[in-house]
């Protein structure tokens, strides 16, 4: 299952590096969205250092989206999405693979953001481990839900919209939780902000072992 893992996952960034999504579509979006909310807190300085938590985490999230909709779109072309089914991998190894991809291009996309909205916001960064801590276990719910509801909607009729209505209100709870903990470590309370990151890694174990037990039926699905 692993071995499976480590080829899809190797598959699916091989892919990515080649097009240059990421780096030509998906890293301006976040580019632009970081310098449209600059623009519109410009006046109150106070009040952009205080939502920085909240719109780092909205714009992770409209992201594992798009980086989503990418992974399965790849797979509905050229009959990859069967190749997989008849490649004799296993689908639990399928599902890590997929999900460790989005993971990765995530968390180098976030690295991406966390230095822009410090350096144009002048956000103080404190309590950095528990920023790092929640991040990884954030991401990970984040690259375990998408991975799973992309796949569900992979072989529906609009799927473009129907990603959204199921992706947004499961990882609600993921959003909120990683917020209030970047919201605590950068006021300086680390140690209520580690209390919100293990709430996040109950998320990540429920999403990403449901993932993992549930992808092989909605792949024969899809």
């Amino acid at each position: 299952m692993l071995t499976d893992a480590r080829l899809v996952a190797g598959k699916d960034l091989r892919l990515e590096y080649r097009s240059r999504v990421t780096l030509t579509q998906v890293l301006p979006f976040v580019v632009a969205i970081v310098l449209l909310f600059g623009f519109a807190f410009e006046p109150d300085a106070d009040l952009l250092i205080d939502v920085t938590p909240g719109l780092f985490w909205m714009t992770v999230l409209f992201t594992a989206m798009l980086s989503v909709q990418r992974s399965f779109g790849v797979e509905s072309s050229d009959g990859v999405a069967d190749g997989l089914r008849l490649s004799g991998m296993h689908p639990a190894g399928i599902y890590l693979g997929k999900a460790a991809a989005v993971f990765l291009q995530l968390l180098a996309l976030e690295v991406v953001l966390g230095l822009a909205v410090s350096l144009l916001y002048g956000t103080p960064i404190r309590g950095l481990g528990v920023l790092i801590v929640t991040a990884l276990l954030a991401t990970a719910a984040l690259a375990g839900a998408g991975t799973m509801f992309g796949v569900l909607a992979a072989g529906l009729q609009g799927r473009e919209t129907l990603l959204p209505l199921l992706f947004l209100p499961a990882v609600a709870p993921v959003l909120i939780a990683a917020s209030q903990s970047f919201e605590l470590a950068l006021a300086g309370d680390s140690a209520s902000g580690l209390r919100w990151s293990a709430l996040l890694a109950l998320f990540a174990t429920v999403y990403v072992s449901f993932g993992a037990l549930a992808f092989g039926p909605l792949l024969e699905e899809s």
